[in-house]
């Protein structure tokens, strides 16, 4: 049986003390400092302290070990049990130096009193005073691929699919596209990309290029090839002009369409360097209905101020949302 390695960053043998993103079938140029981002406690990665061949490579496969039910490797309840024993072992030296030294044994957490609730937990999971890692906090989305993340309003969802495999978010409400009923349309969307034009020199180029295609995918002729909203009938520019997003000098391009069906919309692309080590250009692009059902213009700009590197503090947290 073939045992895919799933997409996630690698250690890079040809760049030392950098990883690389693997795709899930092939090397990507993304690369980032080995400790770009804090690690959070989790399954055992395959390849993730293994050397990468020079030259790249899928990630090499777990030590054969045999593997247990589900394709795990067998050796991972031994790492972890063995991280657990080194865990306990440390307590037991703090306690007995903290103690005095006079001998006393450190009694183990069942035998304290103290609530399970207040015990330390296991790998992978998160106690009481535990911050849970960015992917679990519902009031972020998070574009792991290119070291993001962006604030989600209020009343949006976290789709775990869509049919372009971009990092999405939109309004958890749906209703049938005006221009075709057998589909369903979303009254806000917004994406977070590597951008497609990597030969351009600037931000600036990259959003002008983008937004004819953030609009045309939005509300013209769709990746299935549908006119969800009978297609662009004319679009007139509202704003181009340099940003600053996650720290970096970015530029960000606003147009208003409108359709042959609908009310049209507002599509925005905003373009910047990746906060990675590979220096990318990341797109984001939103696509905002007009008329009463759409979402608050000013959410563009609300979302675009509160994109952050991934590990940045002022990221925000569960609860944190931004409002209509």
């Amino acid at each position: 049986m073939t045992h895919t390695t799933p997409p996630g960053w690698y250690p890079d043998a040809g760049l030392p003390a950098t990883e690389r993103w693997w795709d899930g079938a092939a090397w990507t140029a993304h690369t980032r400092p080995l400790d770009a981002v804090p690690q959070q406690p989790g399954p055992h990665q395959p390849g993730s302290h293994q050397a990468v061949p020079h030259g790249f490579g899928p990630p090499p496969p777990a030590p054969a070990a045999g593997r247990g039910p589900g394709g795990l490797p067998r050796a991972v309840p031994i790492a972890v049990g063995a991280v657990v024993a080194v865990a306990l072992a440390v307590t037991v030296v703090v306690t007995v130096v903290n103690s005095g030294g006079h001998g006393r044994t450190a009694q183990s957490p069942s035998a304290t009193g103290v609530p399970a609730s207040h015990q330390a937990t296991a790998a992978g999971t998160h106690g009481p005073n535990t911050a849970a890692p960015p992917t679990d906090d519902p009031s972020l989305l998070v574009d792991e691929l290119n070291g993001i993340t962006l604030p989600v309003p209020a009343g949006w969802e976290k789709p775990t699919s869509t049919v372009d495999d971009v990092t999405t978010m939109r309004t958890s409400h749906s209703y049938e596209c005006p221009g075709d009923s057998a589909s369903f349309c979303y009254h806000g969307t917004v994406t977070s990309r590597t951008a497609d034009e990597t030969e351009l020199p600037s931000a600036e180029a990259v959003a002008k290029a983008d937004i004819k295609d953030a609009a045309d995918s939005s509300y013209d002729r769709d990746l299935v090839g549908d006119l969800n909203y009978d297609g662009i009938t004319s679009h007139t520019r509202l704003k181009s002009q340099s940003v600053v997003v996650a720290g970096r000098t970015g530029y960000l391009v606003r147009w208003r369409v409108r359709t042959g069906a609908g009310p049209g919309g507002y599509v925005q692309t905003v373009a910047f360097p990746s906060s990675l080590g590979s220096e990318s250009m990341v797109v984001v692009r939103f696509a905002f209905d007009a008329g009463p059902d759409g979402p608050p213009l000013g959410g563009m700009d609300t979302i675009t101020s509160g994109i952050r590197p991934i590990g940045d503090a002022t990221s925000g947290g569960v609860g944190s949302r931004i409002g209509h």
